[in-house]
């Protein structure tokens, strides 16, 4: 964060790779074993396209982003999105999401940076944004 933010600047961006054993991985982190994030009968049975990643497993990964652009992830003041398309993860070829950062607004003491998250040309999550401490 060396110079100074200026609306539009994109300051992070990342591409992440996911596959049925991040979800599994996951799972077993965030204790959420819900069948529709690893077995494909169970999604197929309740009208899914696939097996979904998780939603806070994305919410979480599309944050992530900015923490080495920040240098500390402890200026997060505030962040929230809205969870517009699922990820589904193919068995073989998994999924990749992309993730560019902008920012979106600066005052005096805070930005926000407002995440573009997307999977298959499709956005994932809407309303993506982060409020940091400027530093």
């Amino acid at each position: 964060m060396g110079r100074a933010l200026e609306v539009g600047h994109v300051v992070a961006e990342r591409e992440v790779h996911l596959t049925r054993d991040s979800l599994v991985r996951y799972a077993g982190a965030s204790g959420d074993f819900n069948p529709i994030h690893y077995r494909d009968d169970v999604a197929e049975r309740v009208g899914l396209p696939g097996v979904l990643a998780h939603g806070m497993l994305t919410m979480g990964l599309a944050v992530e982003t900015l923490v080495p652009w920040l240098g500390d992830a402890g200026r997060i003041l505030e962040y929230g999105v809205r969870f517009t398309r699922p990820v589904v993860v193919d068995p073989e070829n998994g999924a990749d999401v992309q993730v560019v950062a902008t920012i979106g607004a600066v005052d005096a003491e805070t930005a926000r940076v407002d995440l573009t998250v997307t999977h298959a040309d499709t956005t994932v999550l809407g309303k993506a944004q982060v409020r940091i401490r400027v530093a």
